[in-house]
């Protein structure tokens, strides 16, 4: 019976053999996992607002504001307008080369050509982007009412100081007129970029100006901050130093009074 209990416990004691195991592989990747892999290690473009430059910066910058500057420029029409005043005009110089002219009015013509090639560019390829400090939507407004009045003058001088006009002279005229007549209408095209638009601030103020300015902004509130607190603990001082005063001027009157009690009983000895 003693040796049945040692055999049960040693059986009981006995661990049970373990089961063979066979090792599984580690699944493997599969292709698609591996490309997403590949395309978030490749550095992917930060996605950028359409209606702004956001962060872009060299080529990708220039390239947005060669379109949208494009875009504005031909949409609302300035493009249309200055190219029918560039060509007006120089027909009008075609006309007069068969004819005799005054030179003032040969030179107005090629100023205002010039003049209008000038913004042409400018707006083609988006100069007026990187120039921020020039109000550029003013200037253009300013020569579009100069060249009007410089135009329409030139108009009534060439009328003025020829008696016969020859049919060339005559077109030519005319010409000059009408490109007076596109240079009005571009007025009123530029008045779009004003509306519902505010004056930015340190806009004329360079980048290095411009961020000690924020600097100074900043550290205002809080030295307004420490000037309030600093005020409030002067008050405080100054409190204090009232009951000081008013505690040392108490403790005054008592020592007179009491210096006053002697003085009077040794009168009453007397």
């Amino acid at each position: 019976m003693a040796d049945k209990g040692k055999k049960g416990k040693g059986a009981a004691a006995a661990p049970a053999a373990p089961a063979p195991t066979t090792a599984t592989p580690p699944p493997s990747k599969s292709k698609e996992d591996n490309a997403e892999e590949e395309k978030e290690k490749k550095p992917t473009k930060s996605e950028q607002p359409k209606d702004e430059v956001g962060t872009r910066k060299g080529c990708r910058r220039y390239m947005w504001e060669f379109k949208d500057s494009n875009r504005q420029f031909w949409v609302m029409g300035h493009a249309v307008v200055k190219l029918f005043s560039v060509g007006c005009l120089i027909a009008a110089m075609i006309m007069f080369t068969g004819t005799s002219v005054h030179p003032l009015l040969t030179l107005i013509v090629t100023m205002e050509i010039s003049i209008f090639c000038f913004f042409f560019v400018v707006y083609t390829l988006a100069i007026q982007r990187y120039l921020p400090f020039i109000l550029w939507p003013v200037s253009d407004l300013l020569n579009d009412l100069f060249a009007t009045i410089f135009l329409v003058g030139a108009v009534v001088f060439a009328v003025k100081t020829r008696q016969t006009m020859p049919t060339n002279y005559f077109i030519a005229v005319i010409l000059i007129g009408v490109a007076g007549f596109f240079a009005f209408i571009d007025i009123f095209l530029q008045r779009k970029h004003f509306k519902g638009k505010r004056i930015r601030k340190n806009v004329l103020v360079p980048p290095v100006k411009r961020e000690q300015v924020k600097e100074k902004e900043v550290t205002k509130p809080k030295e307004e901050g420490k000037a309030a607190a600093g005020e409030k603990t002067k008050e405080g001082e100054k409190t204090k130093e009232g009951e000081k005063t008013k505690e040392e001027k108490t403790k005054e009157g008592e020592k007179t009074k009491e210096g006053e009690k002697p003085k009077g009983k040794k009168g009453g000895k007397k």
